[in-house]
């Protein structure tokens, strides 16, 4: 992608926006005079801010770039993130799990497992939890920086400083109602920036009826049956091999629709903290609820930019391609450096070496004509470099939104677009580093490091805690950067944590006989099935390593086929699956034959059938959790029916 040039009124949105952002932190600051108001917000936040935050913190690179490229990806399926693996999971949280939560009056997820079993399952869950927020909020910071570097040719390190800066000083001053309220900005920036992009995008190619037909020809062109980029359950109903994200029924109703997707929103601080900060509990119980009705609708602002992406490499007078992954400094001075040594006899050998030196695959036929050229009148490096970029197949889908931002907006529209980028970005990494201060302050170091200090002491600490995790998260986004799809990073993650993490609190809330030493045993052993199951397995057309499969490289074997997935995708949700499997029974299997070292009486309030029902009738009928839950379901199944 070519850098852009932005208008002064475009850099005037871009601008007003960061100091807008980086006021509201100041502007809260006086208001916190605890660590609880700088960690949990006094819960003090009316249900409608809640939600729409409780939204909004899944709604950073996650959604706007990881959900495009899914769409880009795997076609209009991706909308089971949606319809399958969030409503129902997040019905589920309002109507059963937070009367749990917010009645316990638990400060975090971890402290919650303490009350239920004991420290050693909070402690390894606050572990694991910190960890998987600094990667996310890692994967926001790579996202941004390399929106900043296509868009507007900034350096990426540059970038990365630079945005991490800003995040550290609103979080700082501001802790979590800061975080909260610039989440709910980020909600309505995000809708005002991106509407015209899908609205422009859809008037290109023609509307939906033509954009279906052009799906269709990419299904054919890669062997799938014609609807495999345009319908939702056919293709996966078809099986793993009709489909380009190579899943079955199975993979998504129990790998992303039951394991991930419930142990992502019902034990995911992150989000949970949210609504935990509502001033009581009838707000706390309506905040998921709030939060799914745009989440239902979402799925047209943040997947059909991808799809669009893709109808549109069908028409050749549109003149757009998805964008292709970068070829690397040190893998330019590498490539041309093979060029300038070959001929046209040796261009076989010198494709072969020039591939493995970019690290990435390229079309032969582009880099024989390059090589050809070259022997024939030397090549000016940078017409070099525009060649080999050129001749690059893989695809860069992270980049698929940017592309489509540069297409459509022009000046004024284009900063607006890329401030809803930079809102929702910034919002993922202040969401999950808020939750990792609030994670290391109460569920390690007060827990286990320094327990019965001032409360002035814990605030302080959590300050602190706020640039380390800053730090931390520019490392992970070196590491998220090797996946050229954030979702799928981003569900990797959440199975090694929450899968096994959503076992251990199934049986905790419902099951009276689970045991302290059960649940730590079967964290343990769901999270090492995650990384044992990695090690393993790969994903077609992946190298062993970083994204697995590591095992049988290290003992000079080829990964098996049984032991590959057609996408990375289609890995995640097994590896989800194994690790909650694993979880489930040994948790069940060692509760049965160890002792319970807490009466029913100090279960109550944490276990469902110890628990005194919520009564809810002084409230309006159409109000209440249970029924607007079932409302919302009916809605979801209307929509899964439409785009069968």
């Amino acid at each position: 992608m070519q850098p852009i040039h932005l208008a002064w009124v475009d850099y005037a949105v871009l601008l007003a926006y960061t100091l807008f952002v980086i006021s509201i932190g100041f502007a809260l600051r006086r208001y916190l005079k605890t660590s609880s108001d700088y960690l949990m917000s006094g819960r003090s936040i009316p249900a409608w801010v809640t939600g729409l935050a409780f939204m909004a913190a899944n709604l950073g690179a996650l959604e706007l770039v990881g959900m495009a490229a899914n769409g880009a990806q795997y076609g209009v399926a991706t909308a089971h993130f949606y319809w399958v693996g969030a409503i129902p999971a997040m019905i589920f949280l309002a109507v059963f799990m937070m009367p749990f939560y917010y009645g316990s009056k638990a400060r975090s997820v971890p402290e919650y497992l303490n009350m239920r079993f004991d420290y050693r399952t909070r402690c390894f869950n606050s572990v694991s939890f910190a960890v998987m927020t600094v990667f996310a909020s890692g994967i926001s910071m790579d996202a941004l920086a390399k929106l900043l570097h296509f868009l507007l040719n900034w350096d990426y390190n540059f970038a990365l400083f630079v945005t991490s800066a800003v995040v550290l000083i609103y979080v700082l001053k501001g802790g979590l109602t800061s975080a909260i309220y610039t989440e709910v900005l980020q909600f309505f920036m995000i809708v005002l920036g991106f509407a015209p992009v899908v609205w422009l995008g859809m008037k290109d190619v023609g509307g939906w009826h033509t954009m279906v037909q052009s799906l269709q020809k990419v299904s054919t062109a890669h062997g799938y049956s014609p609807d495999a980029w345009s319908s939702a359950w056919k293709p996966v109903i078809a099986g793993h091999s009709q489909n380009p994200m190579g899943v079955n029924l199975f993979a998504i109703v129990f790998g992303l629709g039951f394991v991930l997707s419930f142990g992502y929103w019902c034990t995911n601080f992150l989000v949970v903290q949210r609504a935990m900060a509502a001033k009581d509990m009838t707000a706390a119980r309506r905040t998921p609820l709030i939060a799914a009705i745009p989440k239902m609708l979402f799925p047209a602002l943040v997947i059909l930019p991808g799809v669009l992406a893709v109808a549109l490499t069908t028409m050749p007078e549109k003149d757009y391609r998805l964008p292709p992954v970068s070829i690397s400094d040190f893998g330019f001075t590498a490539a041309i450096a093979d060029i300038k040594a070959a001929t046209p006899q040796t261009a076989d050998a010198a494709f072969v070496k020039i591939s493995k030196d970019t690290g990435l695959n390229l079309d032969q036929g582009k880099v024989d004509a390059i090589v050809k050229a070259n022997s024939a009148s030397p090549l000016p490096e940078t017409e070099l470099k525009t060649e080999l970029q050129d001749a690059v197949t893989d695809t860069y889908y992270n980049g698929v939104i940017l592309t489509l931002v540069k297409r459509y907006c022009p000046s004024g529209l284009l900063g607006l677009a890329l401030t809803a980028l930079l809102a929702s970005f910034m919002s993922g990494m202040a969401g999950n580093v808020t939750a990792f201060n609030t994670i290391w302050t109460y569920d390690l170091y007060q827990a286990y490091i320094a327990p019965n200090r001032s409360d002035h002491h814990y605030f302080v600490v959590g300050q602190a805690t706020t640039v380390v995790g800053i730090i931390l998260s520019i490392f992970c986004a070196y590491f998220a950067g090797h996946y050229s799809n954030a979702m799928n990073i981003v569900q990797l993650v959440f199975g090694f944590v929450n899968a096994p993490l959503f076992a251990t609190f199934l049986l905790g809330m419902f099951w009276v006989r689970a045991t302290a030493t059960g649940a730590f045993l079967g964290l343990v052993g769901g999270t090492l099935t995650s990384a044992l199951f990695h090690a393993l397995t790969l994903s077609a057309g992946d190298v062993p390593g970083i994204k697995g499969g590591y095992i049988w490289s290290a003992s000079g074997q080829n990964v098996p086929a049984i032991c590959q997935f057609p996408s990375e995708m289609a890995q995640n949700f097994y590896l989800a699956s194994f690790a909650f499997s694993v979880c489930f029974i040994l948790t069940m299997v060692i509760s049965l034959v160890t002792k319970r070292t807490k009466t029913d009486e100090e279960l109550k309030g944490l276990v469902y059938s110890l628990t005194p029902k919520i009564k809810d009738h002084d409230q309006v009928f159409w109000a209440r959790p249970a029924v607007l839950g079932v409302i919302l379901l009916i809605a979801c199944v209307i929509l899964n029916i439409i785009f069968w």
